[in-house]
């Protein structure tokens, strides 16, 4: 006999999950660009804009005065 139970488990609490939530202000030309780049790649906005902001502080070089 098999267990049919249905297993609910509790939701992590915002912010527990790795993620932060804010917000930014961008120009609207921009917001275009991504939201084509998102419907080309079917990835969301949020999603594109977490990569683009690591590959950018990975390649970011502070110059020292």
């Amino acid at each position: 006999m098999s267990n049919d139970n249905l297993v609910i488990k509790p939701k992590k609490a915002k912010g527990e999950d790795g993620y932060k939530v804010f917000s930014i202000r961008i120009k609207e030309e921009l917001v275009t660009q991504i939201d084509n780049m998102s419907a080309k790649t079917g990835h969301s906005r949020n999603e594109l804009i977490g990569t683009f902001l690591a590959y950018a502080l990975e390649k970011c070089i502070v110059e020292e005065k």
